[in-house]
């Protein structure tokens, strides 16, 4: 079978060979492409090619065009992965599956930090997850008085962009400057001082929407999940330790927390849930419906997420019983060097 990935992460090179080291032999042929022909995943697939730079309905024709230039039969997206939810019926008609969520709808909610919030916080009975104490800004004005308004609750403050990924845009607020010694002996940090931010905020009148929040200083978790629109087949918690350092755990509460909000969403196929503890209550992060740049990790646990994800996809009959993750694996990564091939068309 021809499968597509799009513009994704470098780590999606992990799911690649999930699915190429499937179990079940099942072949697959990788085409891979991105803007810049020496991404590093490309080298793991079979056909890679360089992507034009455009967004928007534009991108979504373009990935029209690809599957069909290619006889593509399953598509699994990252870039512009709102909007191809959007039009799935387009790619469907032309023989095409796609790895997304069908539902625009939440597909926009779940990509926006805040209407994610909002959504959850309108629950009959309360959020699902605790949410954390934000207030959401787009002046300085505005960042100055949430900033304020947080303080007073006693929280230490941070803030990031309502729409973005990973830790992109991530500051903690800290009231004083740094010090000659952390200038010469501590690497490039994510706090930043209250004026300097201020400064920062202030070169325009107005900026993209930015949550200003409380900081949540507990033990930070990711939770893996793979699933069909009726049932949750995995939730796998990975909780980020120091450093790299990465332990996949048994955690009732947050398996628990993951089944209800899936048995309310019904988002299928594969979809990531971060929390973070503060006082000993885990506070939502966010929620990406895709797989998360961390997945390989879970996948430590015996389950190939990946291409179970694509069974699903396939509407294949899955045999819950045979799941049985392990848990207790610590588990980190080191850099590893790569020579680039000239000729990325051939594997």
């Amino acid at each position: 079978m021809k499968i597509w990935f799009n513009r994704w992460f470098t780590t999606v090179l992990h799911y690649m060979e999930m699915i190429r080291n499937n179990e079940d032999q099942r072949k697959f042929i990788i085409y891979g492409s991105h803007p810049n022909r020496d991404a590093l995943y490309l080298q793991y697939c079979d056909f890679a090619f360089e992507e034009p730079e455009i967004t928007g309905d534009k991108y979504v024709d373009f990935c029209l065009d690809f599957c069909k230039t290619h006889g593509i039969e399953i598509f699994v997206p990252r870039m512009e992965n709102v909007l191809i939810s959007k039009r799935v019926a387009e790619f469907e008609a032309i023989g095409v599956k796609v790895l997304v969520c069908p539902d625009p709808v939440l597909m926009e909610m779940m990509d926006n930090k805040a209407v994610t919030y909002q959504e959850l916080l309108k629950n009959e009975g309360g959020s699902i997850f605790p949410i954390p104490d934000y207030i959401v800004v787009n002046d300085v004005a505005g960042f100055k008085q949430a900033y304020a308004a947080l303080k007073d609750k006693g929280h230490k403050v941070c803030f990031k962009p309502v729409i973005g990924e990973g830790a992109n845009g991530f500051r903690v607020i800290k009231d004083e400057m740094d010090s000659i010694e952390q200038l010469f002996r501590h690497g490039t940090s994510f706090r930043i001082p209250f004026h300097y931010a201020c400064d920062i905020l202030g070169q325009q009148d107005t900026f993209p929407d930015l949550m200003v929040m409380e900081y949540l200083d507990g033990r930070e978790y990711s939770i893996d999940c793979v699933s069909s629109k009726d049932q949750l087949y995995a939730a796998i918690p990975r909780m980020k330790g120091d450093g790299r350092v990465r332990e996949l755990v048994d955690h009732r509460e947050l398996i628990q927390l993951a089944h209800e909000f899936h048995r309310k969403y019904k988002i299928p196929y594969v979809f990531n849930i971060q929390v973070k503890y503060n006082n000993g209550i885990p506070k939502l992060l966010e929620i990406n419906p895709r797989m998360s740049g961390g997945m390989h990790i879970s996948c430590l646990s015996g389950i190939n997420m990946p291409y179970l994800a694509i069974k699903i996809l396939l509407n294949e009959k899955i045999d819950a019983k045979q799941l049985k993750p392990k848990f207790g694996i610590r588990a980190s990564h080191i850099e590893k060097e790569m020579i680039l091939l000239s000729d990325t068309q051939k594997r």
